[in-house]
């Protein structure tokens, strides 16, 4: 017999996983883009300029499913989730007004001047506004990440009972705004989720240029975005590491079950707690298969104590206790993943600073499949967050000396919505997702293939010439810059 609950939790899973691919990479995207256009505006070198043209189209192409992919769940707070929805809406409803304010004018306001606006608007204008659609970008982030750490570590709200349809229900509602914002945990969170967002676009820049690079093609272009995406790839891989372990210590103090399970750690015992590499959690005989643990790491990266022990999950209540298996799993994962991707940029910037890297394809061929790595450990992180956390969908908390009820997952969900119907829509979306995705890669690939426009071509345009009469002109007088040909035309 299918479960409702079960159903709607794959449902909004399988619809935010989908919308989470085009967020961090609009954000991480957003950052490469204002950076080239930076430079060409300190420097006026066209090839700059060819190259933040090209990066405004593929930004423009992943905004555009960002939007498209994230209508879908706000309806589903209400078809799935009203429960749900009436006990946050308080909390939710500043949130994503906030958002509104804050980010969404802030962004698309400013988008079509960053998209339209090239021959439109001067250097500087242009430049600031691609910097408002990247800081849009990244407010729109604050407020979400914001409205889900409350979910995690409520703050500054007061339970108040009400009356629906002769049943009193619970309604978290604000006390202070601003320690509903700063709970315990949305610092930690939201740096680490806007972090994982640059290193995605960092990275997703090295491989397209690396690409042309094998290829032999654009390749001054390649080389100059390359300056910009490996540094700032090393850079916020290294950030992500450092966040990623603030935010770990933070979970002994306040989701104790959920840390557990990220690290199976069913038994709390009167000696320091080793780290598992990896293995194979079996919650049932509490335990974990062929696994490999490191003596002392856990209560070292903890409480930067190695003879503290950790607690276990057993001094969690049966009925409180999350999944083990797969949180263990997504974040071991994302560790790994983020391992591999701090080595890969520090290699192909050692290559880079000796000048060697286009000797190592290699290296440019990890390099080309690093965005896929940037992803799935974008969405490890999700999962491990989001599953380690049940049962709760709203954790219990204690404000001003008063506990706080939470609620239970199971009961969010909408009184009227059938597991048939759930079921139904989940196929529908499966099949207008793919659809969607299909049409993502193909304008995505179609883009890249074609690639920026060349220099010459530029100029042209800017000129008001057509572009093949100036390939031969410069073919003709043997000039290598368009500045030189366009100074020629008007003498």
């Amino acid at each position: 017999m299918m479960d409702v609950e079960i159903l709607s939790r794959l449902q909004f899973a399988g619809t935010i996983m989908f919308h989470y691919l085009f967020p961090p990479l609009s954000i991480g995207l957003g950052l490469q883009l204002f950076l080239c256009e930076l430079s060409y505006y300190r420097t006026r070198n066209p090839v700059w300029e060819a190259a933040a043209r090209f990066w405004t189209r593929i930004f423009a192409v992943n905004f555009a499913m960002g939007v498209a992919t994230g209508i879908v769940m706000e309806f589903e707070f209400g078809t799935n989730w009203a429960a749900y929805s009436r006990f946050v809406g308080d909390v939710f409803g500043s949130a994503l007004a906030a958002e509104g304010i804050f980010a969404f004018f802030l962004e698309s306001g400013f988008l079509a001047v960053l998209v339209f606006g090239w021959d439109r608007v001067g250097p500087t204008m242009h430049l600031f506004s691609t910097l408002m659609v990247f800081l849009g970008s990244m407010f729109s982030a604050v407020w979400i990440v914001v409205a889900n750490s409350w979910q995690q570590t409520p703050a500054g709200y007061h339970i108040v009972w009400h009356d629906v349809q002769g049943e009193s229900m619970p309604r978290a509602e604000i006390t202070d705004f601003w320690a509903m914002v700063f709970n315990p945990s949305s610092v930690d969170r939201l740096t680490h989720t806007l972090i994982g967002a640059l290193v995605l676009g960092a990275f997703f820049v090295a491989s397209v240029c690396s690409f042309y690079l094998l290829k032999d093609r654009h390749e001054d272009i390649a080389r100059k975005c390359l300056s910009i995406a490996l540094p700032t790839s090393l850079l916020f891989t290294f950030l992500a590491a450092i966040t990623g372990h603030d935010s770990a210590q933070k979970l002994v103090e306040t989701q104790p079950a959920k840390l557990a399970a990220m690290e199976a750690h069913f038994e709390t015992r009167d000696e320091p707690t080793g780290l598992y590499l990896f293995g194979w959690p079996d919650a049932e005989q509490e335990t974990v298969h062929m696994g490999i643990q490191v003596p002392n790491l856990l209560s070292l990266m903890v409480y930067n104590d190695p003879t503290k022990p950790v607690p276990g999950m057993d001094q969690i209540p049966a009925d409180e206790r999350p999944p083990v298996w797969l949180p263990f799993q997504t974040f071991h994962l994302m560790v790994g993943l983020g391992t591999m991707m701090i080595g890969v940029a520090a290699l192909a910037c050692w290559f880079w600073f000796r000048q060697t890297l286009d000797s190592k394809r290699w290296l440019l061929w990890v390099l080309v499949f690093m965005p896929i790595a940037a992803m799935t450990a974008n969405q490890a992180g999700w999962i491990t967050a989001e599953v380690g956390r049940q049962p709760w969908i709203v954790y219990p908390s204690v404000q001003n000396g008063v506990e706080m009820i939470g609620l239970r997952t199971a009961d969010g969900l909408s009184e009227s919505v059938t597991a048939e119907q759930v079921l139904s829509s989940i196929i529908l979306f499966g099949i207008i997702y793919s659809m969607l995705f299909a049409v993502w890669v193909f304008v995505l690939n179609h883009k890249i293939q074609h690639g920026p426009e060349s220099v010459e071509a530029l100029l042209a345009h800017k000129a008001g010439l057509r572009p093949q009469s100036m390939s031969e002109q410069f073919e003709q007088t043997g000039k290598s810059h368009g500045g030189d040909f366009l100074e020629e035309d008007s003498q």
